[in-house]
């Protein structure tokens, strides 16, 4: 059945596409949370291990509901581990089980990726797209990928 919301099929081809890559990048950062929360040790184990234990779990949260927006504007979800790492710009360090400073190091560096992405991603979403609702779903993850960057900063200082 066609969706009529007022957005052109081809505008809501492409908001399905931003929002597959958004969900790839969720996704590759939601594994790397999980393996960074295994394996974490050192003086504030409790503390990181919990850390980034939030982080993964409202990611969580964010990779559902961008999987039901591409669902909500027509669009079939991509849900294997093969599309996540052929679609995503986050980078895997298979075998590498980094000390905690540089966890976080890279871990920030992974949300502000996301950021960006999403920043340009918003703009396209609205002057391209014409889709409002998607420009502000992902203004909404924009904002949590930028309080979780600000929380793992703060480390660092």
């Amino acid at each position: 059945m066609k969706i009529k919301i007022g957005i052109t099929e081809a505008n809501l081809k492409n908001s399905t596409t931003i929002l597959t890559s958004a969900l790839a990048n969720q996704m590759t950062l939601y594994v790397k949370l999980r393996k960074f929360h295994w394996n974490v040790s050192g003086a504030s184990f409790m503390e990181f291990h919990l850390l980034f234990e939030g982080q993964y779990k409202k990611l969580e949260v964010a990779i559902d509901e961008t999987a039901e927006r591409i669902g909500k504007l027509g669009g079939r979800t991509i849900g294997t581990l093969k599309e996540f790492a052929e679609l995503t710009v986050i980078k895997e360090s298979p075998n590498e089980y980094p000390e905690q400073k540089d966890m976080l190091k890279e871990l920030i560096a992974d949300h502000e990726t996301i950021i960006i992405q999403l920043r340009k991603d918003v703009d396209s979403s609205e002057a391209e797209n014409k889709d409002a609702g998607t420009a502000d779903f992902l203004t909404g993850l924009m904002l949590d990928h930028e309080t979780m960057a600000w929380k793992l900063r703060r480390y660092l200082e």
